[in-house]
């Protein structure tokens, strides 16, 4: 009896499942019905048994059983298998038939991987929380440290639900996810401790597990307490497990002066209630396939679900948000003493000044606001926006440059003076290519700034004078001499676009030559080896969302100047890996602010910083314009749809209209964490976070003439296609 989906084949024998590629038998569940049982004692004991019956129904193979727990304790299985779009689905319901003295219980679909069960034999991809081997990781992030039993992480961690894991030896991938996006909301009358019943949870999780043939359950400072059972290890497994359980976390450390505090970890989990009567049911999606290499399986898989879960698109007024944007940023600008600029933050929703302090780039973006001001200003004729960002790039120009020929980045008028902050690669190129695109923009408008030249000059200048030998540059450097900060190089792709379009203007310094030693380094480094890390300059040197961004930004840019398809190949992966950082399903989250735009809208369209999921912010709007260059570059209908996805979907944050309550319409929060189904967060406003909206459709706009995808879609082909080469016109 079996079922065939493309090279699969789903083989039912003595009560198991077995998965075949041809002949080859390479993944297994020899005693498919599974469960945990919260016992009366409050910990965690794991049985299961092969089914009872398995039989063919029209399309699908059902397949039941009852498995009885030591202390006579009854749950009914019954399991449908089917093949479905370009894999299988599951569907399960499990019944409490009787419940001699436990308190819980929760269920596993899981398969077995033959062909290793080692865990650093398999490549991960969980988006936004694994990428192969997690070497970049934070060490309390899942998967940094191997020598655990059990890797899961609850799917609301995921920018999708689903986990794949890819044999590196043959290239085999297994993968499971979530079948639809119905999570309802949780129980929230009490507080989440690590072992409790909620009848209400809906939330499953997914990931690996080699677990012994004993307990593990931590108690509440830490002591790991194992009781042996009678089960047989099977082996490394790819599992969902419902309701979900985050599995082996390190534990903060509680200050405890206790030797096996040292090196614990917490594992917490959620039970359904085993009551007589009581049934949950849900459905998994399972995919295999053979891959050469990492980057096509992640693409392959990520689409795969995309296409089955992706949100509804959210409709925008994209002209009235981008309007309203640029007036409050008007509003918000204005004079400190001898400087000019906007506050580091506001508390929303009265947009109360919490923070005075300007940074170059990052998340303060000052010279960036500064150019969308002026263009803003001198498109609709708004004279007072124009003034005020002629003002701010004034102030930087005047004020910012060091006798090392890098800028200072961090300006504080309560000093006054600049803060102790270092030269960061990634700050310092956001700031200088905005100064430098107002330089153009004024140019082109018959105005010339020598100034402004001069400070993006001298600043190349350092670039050219500091690359290494490699091509690279240092994540940063001391402000005190200019000596080297931080070691990393990673980020060294931040700087490129910045000197291409240095020497677009100059036509000389060796800008070019730098440029493309740096795009080199980055491709051999960044793109081959998976290193997009070290960009957010408020974290460590992790792998992170904005790291792929700017990779995207630096390898378009090349491409862009050489036609060269290595660029082109390059910007593919990275777009490829940067769009699995943004949450493309939703689940119901609970807001206690009530003029939240989240009391109405979804989460869908943020984005995590950093591996570890569980919550984000609207970074990823950042990319709507390059992604849609990207699918008239490719003609890959997928770029287009996720390009329209994040233009819209990442708004939901914002009070596009004002009515929300706002005290100025279009404003968004910084971030926050959801992952629990309430969404905590500063619910503050950040410069940043309005710059990454304008900043693309102003592109987008001065490209394409549309401030939506939509309109940009009403040009032809052609018309698309010769608008796409934007340095033909730069200066």
């Amino acid at each position: 009896m079996k079922i065939q989906s493309g090279d699969y084949a789903l083989q039912f024998r003595d009560g198991g499942v077995e998965v075949y590629r041809g002949s080859a038998l390479l993944y297994q569940n020899r005693r498919p019905m599974y469960a945990f049982i919260k016992t009366v004692l409050s910990i965690t004991e794991f049985y299961d048994a092969p089914y009872e019956v398995v039989e063919v129904d029209g399309r699908q193979v059902v397949a039941r059983g009852v498995l009885r727990s030591p202390t006579g304790s009854q749950l009914a299985f019954r399991d449908s298998y089917e093949a479905a779009g370009t894999g299988f689905k599951i569907s399960r319901t499990v019944t409490v038939l009787k419940n001699a003295d436990d308190y819980g219980f929760a269920t596993k679909v899981s398969f077995v991987l033959l062909a290793s069960d080692e865990v650093r034999d398999y490549d991960v991809f969980a988006p936004a929380n694994w990428y192969r081997q997690n070497e970049y990781a934070k060490p309390h992030v899942m998967g940094y440290d191997k020598d655990c039993e059990y890797f899961w992480r609850r799917e609301v961690n995921y920018t999708l639900p689903m986990f794949a894991a890819q044999h590196r030896g043959t290239g085999e991938m297994a993968m499971l996810s979530r079948w639809a996006a119905d999570i309802t909301m949780r129980d929230h009358d009490f507080v989440q401790s690590e072992h409790i019943v909620d009848r209400k949870f809906t939330i499953g999780a997914i990931g690996l597990s080699k677990p012994e043939s004993r307990t593990l359950n931590y108690l509440y400072y830490g002591y790991p307490l194992r009781k042996e059972i009678p089960t047989t290890r099977a082996g490394l497994s790819i599992d969902y497990v419902y309701p979900g359980v985050d599995g082996q976390m390190p534990r903060v450390d509680r200050g405890y002066n206790i030797d096996y505090m040292m090196n614990t970890k917490t594992m917490t989990r959620i039970f359904h209630p085993m009551e007589e009567g009581f049934t949950h049911g849900y459905a998994v999606g399972v995919n295999f396939g053979r891959f050469d290499g990492f980057y096509p399986m992640m693409r392959d898989a990520w689409r795969t679900v995309y296409a089955r879960l992706k949100d509804a698109v959210y409709p925008v007024d994209q002209e009235l948000q981008y309007r309203n944007c640029m007036e409050s940023l008007t509003k918000l600008t204005r004079q400190y003493g001898d400087s000019w600029g906007l506050p580091f933050s506001c508390q929303l929703p009265q947009m109360d000044v919490s923070s005075v302090s300007f940074q170059f780039g990052f998340v303060g973006q000052q010279p960036g606001i500064g150019y969308q001001l002026i263009r803003y200003g001198d498109k609709e004729n708004r004279p007072e926006s124009f003034q005020k960002g002629l003002n701010i790039i004034e102030f930087w120009v005047r004020t910012a440059m060091t006798e090392f020929g890098a800028p200072q980045v961090c300006y504080n008028p309560t000093i006054p003076g600049f803060e102790p902050m270092p030269f960061w690669t990634r700050l310092i190129a956001d700031g200088l290519e905005n100064i430098l695109d107002a330089y153009v923009y004024m140019k082109k408008k018959g105005k010339d700034y020598p100034s402004w030249l001069d400070f993006c000059r001298k600043a190349a200048d350092w670039f050219v004078r500091v690359q290494n030998g490699d091509g690279s540059w240092y994540r940063a450097y001391n402000t005190s001499d200019g000596s080297l900060r931080m070691d990393s190089k990673a980020n060294t792709i931040s700087a490129v676009r910045f000197l291409i379009q240095m020497h677009l203007v100059t036509g000389g310094g060796g800008y070019r030559e730098a440029a493309l030693k740096a795009g080199e380094w980055a491709y051999q480094n960044t793109y081959r080896l998976m290193e997009y890390r070290g960009s957010t300059c408020d974290n460590s040197d992790i792998m992170d969302n904005e790291s792929g961004i700017y990779a995207m930004f630096g390898f378009l840019s090349l491409y862009d100047l050489t036609g060269e398809q290595k660029w082109l190949e390059a910007l593919i992966g990275a777009a490829d890996y940067t769009e699995t950082w943004t949450y493309c399903w939703s689940f119901p989250v609970r807001v206690p602010w009530p003029n939240h735009p989240f009391t109405r809208n979804a989460i869908s369209g943020q984005s995590p910083v950093t591996l570890g999921g569980g919550g984000g912010d609207m970074y990823m709007a950042a990319c709507a314009y390059i992604y849609y260059r990207l699918y008239v570059i490719t003609e890959d209908e997928h770029y287009r749809d996720y390009a329209e996805f994040i233009h819209n979907n990442t708004r939901q944050a914002n009070d596009v209209d004002g009515s929300f309550g706002y005290a100025l319409p279009g404003l968004s929060h910084e971030g926050g964490r959801f992952a629990d189904q309430t969404f905590l967060s500063h619910y503050h406003w950040l410069p940043w976070v309005t710059y990454v909206e304008v900043d693309p459709t102003s592109r987008l706009y001065d490209t394409f003439g549309a401030y939506d995808i939509a309109g940009a879609e009403r040009l032809s082909p052609q018309e698309r296609r010769i608008r796409n080469r934007i340095y033909d016109s730069y200066l």
